[in-house]
């Protein structure tokens, strides 16, 4: 047996249309698991699942807004109840401090602790219930170090490990992990844009980390599938850095 299969699984992957969650959508559905896209955008969401192919789906849904239980009991009518949980779908602003409005907190938080959670709740019922699931958030170097001009986002990012650790314990005696992926600085479209506009960030990103480049998105894929496979299935409630570095260089 390959444990590094995961043929049979069902993954649903939120914000999976993009970036990070298409690479990991991408590295599951190769390694066995029929894999669901969640997200708003339909169109986007739709031509990833026709790249990824037959083992893909997609589903339309807000995670800061929408009903997760529905979308649960729906997947496991049509196409079967979710055995992997990605917790991917994320938003940010870089904002001083002082200048962020309440409600531009709270929808940052909805999305990734709020929404997110609910989701969790929804999809560990059947997991608990057969004993058997695998529950995956992505944190943030924001989660395990301090980053200016993102309040909002760190603390979301940092209530992930919390939410982590307890959920870890409360559900791994019964067959299901919770694990968290902090990725580094690695190169999609919105990172990209990010250091395009701030090339002195860059500089200071890439100086403090001891590979001294920025990773791919596969790099958190290969890592997903991972801690989504029987090759961890004695690891639970970690948050893997996978950063070239970054959280330990100086």
């Amino acid at each position: 047996m390959d444990p590094f299969r995961v043929d049979g699984e069902i993954a649903l992957i939120t914000g999976g249309g993009t970036g990070l969650g298409l690479a990991m959508a991408k590295c599951l559905a190769q390694a066995g698991a029929q894999v669901i896209l969640a997200g708003r955008r339909e169109s986007v969401l739709r031509e990833a699942a026709r790249e990824i192919g037959e083992k893909a789906y997609s589903a339309t849904f807000d995670v800061a807004a929408g009903d997760a239980h529905a979308l649960i009991a729906d997947l496991s009518a049509r196409i079967g109840a979710p055995t992997i949980l990605i917790n991917n779908a994320g938003n940010h602003f870089k904002k001083p401090a002082l200048e962020i409005s309440p409600a531009e907190f709270a929808s940052v938080t909805d999305t990734h602790v709020k929404g997110a959670f609910a989701l969790t709740q929804a999809a560990a019922v059947g997991m608990l219930e057969r004993g058997k699931g695998s529950i995956l958030f992505i944190a943030s170097m924001a989660s395990l170090f301090g980053i200016p001009q993102v309040a909002a986002y760190s603390a979301a990012k940092s209530a992930i490990m919390g939410l982590v650790r307890s959920l870890a314990v409360e559900f791994s005696p019964r067959g299901v992990r919770v694990n968290a992926i902090a990725p580094g600085f690695i190169e999609t479209e919105i990172s990209r844009r990010a250091f395009d506009d701030d090339p002195q960030r860059l500089r200071k990103a890439m100086d403090r980390t001891p590979m001294g480049r920025r990773g791919l998105p596969e790099d958190i894929g290969f890592a997903a599938l991972y801690l989504c496979s029987p090759a961890a299935k004695y690891v639970t409630g970690i948050v893997l850095p996978v950063d070239g570095g970054t959280s330990i260089g100086f």
